[in-house]
């Protein structure tokens, strides 16, 4: 379940610092998690520099060196990639590059990588902003095709296609697919390989590991888990297909503040506490409303039962914080979530404050009326359970 290799930071011919491992140590996830991206020590200096806030940088003569303008590269930036390229693939050299948003991340993989005539597979059961994506680049004479995530289905639609768009576990679905084998069908028909990894994290897989051309997440959920930054980074060993999307970063400025950038770091250092105590907890809770008489249709991979569990326990090492389940109707579901005390309604999740929504509520997902996606947080599991248990009492009444 636990990594073990020594974290470093290696730098790119033109001075950019990208994420690396160095083969003279072991080191657990956890102790990555804490080191991941710092400076090397200086006397009387922070150990994780505040954010640099600049427009432009002092530069007479040629423009030579990593830091020209602020669009392009930030200090407070570098920090950050470093240490999720870390903590993405230990033991490669990788780039990263952080984003306004994790749509800001989603679409600089795409429109980096595709043109007018291209294909695209994409999910149908995945994140709802895709189907915004769908429009344009139909628009721009670019073929989306889209195929459910379960069952490997993609790759019924995959001939032909310039880019495979994986998105596992699935959101809201919670279903998975067989990233080695997508990826070895993709890339012998010639395609290229993203993998949305936000409800997993580098903590639950590790695609570029699994084979794929591109790690992408919004780091608004359980990266930084907070629920306070909006944040994305697209994670690639190819430093070509890093090239395209540093570009499409640079020309439409989709780039996060600095203070957003430096408090997503500070948050990694907690990542590997959070998610062991939230994969934990989701486990329990998935295990306690397995037995419950009012609730049907439900998912979370780390359940021997569940549909998905053989195959994410062959490319997962937790199987994230997101429990999904049906209650019979709109009106009960509300009551449900109205009833909740200790949990908030909104729409994200791997926060440390547990959240549900009726998902249904915003249309777009192919799901029940009383479906509930409910993200778990990291309160006293006992208190949670409790909680849980009470509001579905109090929904039938």
């Amino acid at each position: 379940m636990t990594g073990k290799d020594s974290t470093t930071g290696g730098t790119t011919a033109d001075g950019r610092t990208v994420g690396t491992t160095a083969g003279g140590g072991t080191v657990g996830e956890g102790t990555r998690a804490v080191r991941a991206g710092l400076p090397d020590p200086v006397k009387y200096e922070p150990t994780l520099p505040g954010p640099v806030f600049a427009a432009h940088f002092h530069l007479p003569g040629e423009p030579v060196g990593p830091y020209t303008y602020g669009r392009d590269e930030n200090p407070t930036w570098t920090h950050l990639e470093r240490a999720i390229g870390e903590l993405e693939a230990p033991g490669q050299t990788v780039e990263t590059l952080v984003f306004a948003s994790g749509m800001a991340a989603i679409s600089s993989v795409i429109f980096s990588q595709l043109r007018a005539g291209d294909a695209v597979v994409l999910p149908d059961d995945g994140y709802q902003a895709l189907p915004l994506l769908r429009e344009r680049l139909e628009a721009y004479g670019i073929e989306v095709r889209a195929a459910p995530t379960g069952g490997d289905a993609q790759l019924g639609v995959l001939a032909g296609a310039r880019l495979l768009w994986i998105e596992t576990p699935s959101n809201p679905g919670l279903d998975v697919c067989d990233i080695r084998r997508l990826v070895k069908e993709a890339h012998a028909a010639g395609a290229l390989v993203a993998v949305d990894n936000t409800l997993a994290t580098p903590l639950g897989q590790r695609p570029l590991e699994l084979g794929a051309d591109f790690s992408v997440a919004s780091d608004t959920k359980g990266m930084t888990g907070h629920g306070d930054i909006l944040l994305g980074h697209v994670t690639t060993a190819n430093p070509e297909l890093a090239a395209g999307v540093r570009r499409w970063r640079k020309v439409v400025g989709a780039i996060p503040g600095p203070m957003e950038a430096w408090l997503a770091h500070r948050s990694l250092a907690t990542l590997h506490l959070r998610v062991d105590r939230q994969c934990a907890t989701a486990l329990t809770l998935a295990e306690t409303l397995s037995t419950h008489p009012g609730i049907a249709g439900l998912r979370y991979p780390g359940l021997p039962g569940d549909p998905s569990h053989a195959v994410a326990s062959g490319q997962m090492r937790r199987y994230g914080s997101v429990v999904s389940f049906v209650l019979p109707d709109r009106d009960h579901a509300e009551r449900f979530l109205d009833a909740l005390r200790l949990v908030d309604d909104a729409t994200s999740f791997g926060g440390v404050r547990s959240t549900a929504e009726r998902r249904g509520r915003w249309g777009g997902d192919a799901v029940p009326e009383g479906f509930v996606r409910f993200s778990v947080g990291a309160e006293d599991p006992e208190d949670l359970l409790a909680d849980v248990l009470r509001a579905l009492d109090e929904a039938v009444r």
